[in-house]
Parts: structure tokens; sequence; C-alpha cells
């Protein structure tokens, strides 16, 4: 027969009053845009504990817990922070959702306009927000247009979502399905989800999401998410993410030859080394010495192909 244990730890539900505070706040984002937390588990002492789990208290004497956060976040030792797990309640345009939801390491639950009447809100754009196509990146942005065309643009944007609107509700009213009136509905249109994923995750989106390269209107959920609420949530381990992954810059091979010849003054080297590993081509720079160049701007190091 086993043995009745009268010995069982009593826990307490781990409470971060600056997260508390702003439980259920929803941080406005674009036009009708929000996010907001809905529930959470772990924090900055969850990490630790987890990591201190896997090899004992033989590190406990020699750092502490900002310091082995840090450690844990330099050395890319992903499982302490899966012990961290947070809710958000997000509004969103779907033509941003979509790229939200690439991420696929989290758990879910979107309005559905098959049950409901799809939400009466669309991401509009001001006149001064419309921009053109990037000239070297095939899926981003370049400079802004000019006001007079952004007017225009606008006011067909308001047109056209506003008869989008009135065929959509035409259509429920006269009967039709409510999953096949809404298929004409813009992308602009708002959508609704709890989206709940661990910390690991959550900084990786992050990371992709907050950089300069991601899309405007994706970047301010983002860095609303991380500077409003998960700084706040675990502060070591947003300080070690901003030090380590997201103000950092990772060098390949490459780059790390032709930064030593730079350093070392021999340009003439670094020029030959470009062209016969292929990074030049017919004397012009290709995308990843334009990105090698953006680092060495960060560095304050000028780029022998300026």
């Amino acid at each position: 027969m086993p043995i009745e244990d009268t010995t069982a730890e009593m826990l307490t539900r781990t409470s971060i009053p600056a997260l508390d505070a702003i439980l259920g706040k929803p941080f406005k984002i674009l036009d009708d845009g929000f996010v907001r937390v809905i529930d959470y588990m772990g924090s900055d002492a969850a990490i630790v504990q987890a990591a201190r789990v896997s090899y004992g208290e033989g590190t406990k004497k020699g750092s502490d817990d900002e310091h082995l956060i840090r450690y844990l976040i330099r050395h890319r030792h992903t499982t302490p922070f899966e012990m961290c797990e947070i809710k958000f309640h997000v509004r969103v345009p779907m033509d941003i959702w979509r790229q939200w939801v690439r991420h696929r390491t989290a758990s879910i639950n979107e309005y559905s306009t098959r049950y409901s009447i799809a939400i009466d809100s669309a991401r509009s754009t001001s006149q001064d927000e419309w921009r053109s196509q990037s000239s070297t990146n095939r899926q981003g942005s370049g400079e802004m247009l000019d006001s007079e065309m952004g007017r225009d643009l606008t006011e067909q944007e308001t047109n056209l979502h506003e008869e989008c609107r009135r065929i959509y509700l035409e259509r429920i009213e006269r009967g039709v399905a409510r999953e096949q009136a809404r298929k004409d509905l813009p992308l602009a249109t708002y959508t609704e989800a709890y989206w709940k994923c661990n910390l690991h995750n959550l900084l990786h989106f992050l990371a992709l999401r907050m950089e300069p390269a991601a899309q405007t209107e994706i970047r301010d959920y983002a860095t609303t998410i991380g500077r409003e609420i998960v700084a706040k949530w675990v502060p070591h381990a947003w300080k070690a993410f901003e030090d380590y992954m997201l103000e950092s810059a990772t060098l390949s091979r490459h780059e790390i030859e032709l930064l030593g010849m730079i350093a070392r003054g021999d340009i003439a080297a670094a020029l030959d080394y470009a062209t016969a590993n292929a990074l030049v081509k017919n004397a012009k720079p290709g995308r990843e010495i334009r990105e090698f160049e953006l680092k060495l701007e960060r560095m304050r190091i000028p780029s022998p192909w300026a």
C-alpha cells in the first residue's frame, strides 16, 4: 500500500505586480486595433528555477538570477524559457493577421465569421501613410508617396470599404449563409483572436517582427507587446533579449573574413575576397554585401563599397 505523503509543498501562483496592473488593459494599435494580456504563467524566477533543475545548485553561488538568464539567452539554451506562458487578446487587420499566424508555435482561437457577423471595422490608411514598393526588397516598402496621391488613394480606399460592407450586409439580409457572404470582405477588415504561446516562441516572434525589415503595421503590434508587456513580465529576460537578440548582429563566415581585412586596413583584399566569393558581381554589391554594410554602419566603420 502506498504511503500517504503528508509533506506536500504548498505552492503559490506567480504574481508580477507590474503585469497584474495591466491585465485586461487594451493597448491601442493602428486606428482600431489593440492587444491586451488575458493571463500569464511564470516569471524570471521560473526561468531560473527550470535551468537549475537541469544542473542542480552548482551555479547558484557563482551567478545571480539575472546573470544566469543572460547566459541562457547568450548561449541559446531555450527550454527554460518555455516554462513561461502568456495569453493575449488581439484585434488586428486580416492582412496583418496572415503574417502573424505564420508563427505556428502558439495556440490560437479566432473570431469566426461563419458564426458571427464580421467585425464592422476595417483598417483605414491616412493620406500620409501610403508607401511605395521597395526597389531592393520584393516584399518590403520604399519611400513615402506624396500626400496628393495619398489623398486620392485614401478616398478610393474609403469608397471600396463602404461598398464591400454594404454588399456583405445586403447578402446577410437576403439570407445568404454567413460563410459565403463574407468572401468579398477586404483584408483590411479587423478580426480578433486569443493568442497563447510560451516565452521562447514569443521572443522569436518579437525578434522577427520588431526588426526594421518587418512590415510597419505588424511591427507596431510587436513593439507594443515587447516594450509595454514583456518588459514588465520578465524584465531580466527582456533586457537580455534586447542585448543579445534584438539589438545584436550575427556575422557569417564571409563577414568575419571581410571585417578582419577591413579592420587591418587591407581594403584591396576585402574587395578581392568579395568578388572571388560572388558577393560582388560585375562590380555591383549583392544583397549580402548590402546587409553587411548595414552592420558596418552600426559599428561606424566605413564600407569599402560605399
